[in-house]
């Protein structure tokens, strides 16, 4: 412990001067959000060769354990030995992030089940359904990862995840934990999109800001109109409660595609704007709930 804070200052000077270093426009505070991969270009500043750099990862790690998302990022810039340190995503610096962030419920319940790692798991939490970002009649659990729609009659009501993305590859998952009602959405929808609307519809793909496939009817939406089934096969499958479905998002060919299980289900939008697209829920059915966990960038094959 006293070597803890006997360096803490030291390395708040270096950690200071990274923070210049910039990060996508799209996402927005991304270093923070995204938690940045270790690997990633880093800057050398001065003192690195000090007392800080010299630091065994030991030591350097259980100070790490003590610093929030934000300096960690910052951390990891700094020089090779820094982002080395941070390299592990199993290790205690955060694991103990994720002890302080995530709820007991999340890391202990079967949610984060497809996340081996505890940096994956913080990941997925920062890319969760926003709790600020959604329609009034809905709200996001404790667990930080699941969104309750309230009773509201003649209401379809919607939520953005926290961060939109303008390049790469994602992949999420989502999945209904209560009836799916008449209309039940998934999809993507830029900041510009309604979360809200009277009614029941399909509030995703009522414009040309969102796009989505509504489980209940298996129709593909956007700017208003049916663009066609999905899947495209003879008497496609319903989807059933409890089902996990993986959203795949590849804004470098802007396609968003679907998997079932390890069944992948193709392409079912082309074309997606250069725009910043964000994941997205609308539903309708009153106490329904739907979980979305975001799992990085999709592995081929």
């Amino acid at each position: 412990m006293s070597i803890a804070y006997r360096h803490i200052s030291s390395l708040s000077q270096i950690m200071s001067g990274a923070a210049a270093v910039g990060a996508s426009s799209c996402i927005g505070a991304a270093a923070a959000a995204s938690c940045s991969s270790a690997g990633s270009s880093y800057v050398t500043v001065g003192g690195c060769t000090g007392v800080a750099g010299r630091l065994p990862g030991r030591v350097l790690e259980h100070i790490f354990s003590y610093l929030d998302l934000p300096d960690l990022i910052q951390c990891s810039l700094v020089c090779w030995h820094w982002n080395t340190t941070l390299a592990d995503e199993n290790s205690e610096v955060w694991r103990s992030l994720c002890a302080r962030s995530l709820s007991e419920e999340a890391l202990r319940s079967d949610i984060l089940c497809n996340l081996p790692t505890y940096k994956g798991k913080l990941k997925s939490y920062q890319h969760a359904l926003s709790t600020h970002d959604c329609s009034r009649n809905v709200y996001v659990k404790k667990n930080g990862f699941t969104l309750h729609r309230n009773p509201i009659a003649q209401s379809t009501d919607g939520a953005r995840g926290k961060i939109g993305f303008s390049e790469g590859r994602h992949a999420w998952e989502i999945w209904w934990e209560g009836p799916l009602g008449t209309v039940a959405v998934i999809g993507l929808a830029t900041k510009r999109a309604n979360m809200q609307c009277q009614g029941y519809v399909a509030l995703l793909g009522s414009d040309d800001q969102s796009w989505g496939w509504n489980l209940v009817d298996n129709n593909l939406l956007h700017n208003g109109q049916v663009n066609g089934n999905f899947p495209q096969c003879n008497n496609a499958p319903k989807y059933q409660i409890g089902e996990r479905i993986r959203v795949i998002l590849d804004m470098d060919d802007k396609t968003l595609a679907f998997e079932r299980g390890f069944e992948f289900l193709g392409v079912a939008f082309r074309g997606l704007p250069k725009a910043c697209l964000f994941p997205a829920v609308s539903a309708v059915y009153g106490n329904t709930e739907v979980t979305m966990v975001y799992l990085g960038k999709p592995l081929d094959g």
